[in-house]
């Protein structure tokens, strides 16, 4: 059985300390959003309850990211507490439109007496990648007229814009001020 599957039905005690250290081959990356850089270190507590198994310790992981506002690639440390309830998959809810509660967020299902125990990771990194991650609080970004990072450099361009549907009306305004 892989490293990333756990196996419940073998558990015969109600709690089990689990520790495991995840590759980065063996995730599944969604590179667009973010990258896992360097193995994942998972420290968990398993609480057995008949078929309700609760997850609980931190995630120690490394992700690259790109600034929202440079560009830049950057790395962001994660050590984040996990803590997930998981049902057996017969328990969950599949008919229509189903209102999302709060405890519903740090639900999730398994199969098989088994646990993707890399699909938890995912899902937490998911959880901790900002919405528009920075490479730093005072990120200058890109320059809107000639993209140079000014967090590197500086560029010549005028921070003033003109609209060109109204250089006519700058015309006639200047010839007022000639008069």
């Amino acid at each position: 059985m892989s490293d990333l599957l756990l196996d419940v039905s073998q558990m015969r005690e109600a709690q089990v300390r689990v520790e495991r250290t995840v590759s980065v081959e063996a995730l599944a990356s969604d590179a667009d959003v973010f990258g896992v850089n360097g193995p994942v270190r998972l420290g968990l507590t398993v609480h057995k309850d008949r078929e309700q198994v609760r997850l609980t310790g931190t995630m120690q992981a490394t992700l690259g990211l790109e600034c929202s506002r440079c560009l830049a690639a950057f790395e962001m440390p994660v050590n984040e507490a996990v803590d997930v309830l998981y049902l057996p998959h017969a328990d969950a809810k599949t008919d229509g439109e189903v209102e999302i509660e709060d405890d519903d967020l740090s639900t999730a299902y398994y199969r098989d007496q088994v646990i993707d125990l890399g699909q938890l990771v995912m899902e937490q990194c998911f959880m901790v990648v900002p919405m528009k991650p920075l490479c730093g609080e005072g990120c200058r970004g890109l320059c809107a007229m000639c993209g140079t990072n000014l967090n590197v450099g500086t560029c010549t361009c005028k921070a003033e814009w003109v609209d060109p549907r109204l250089a006519v009306l700058r015309e006639l305004t200047k010839d007022t001020k000639d008069t």
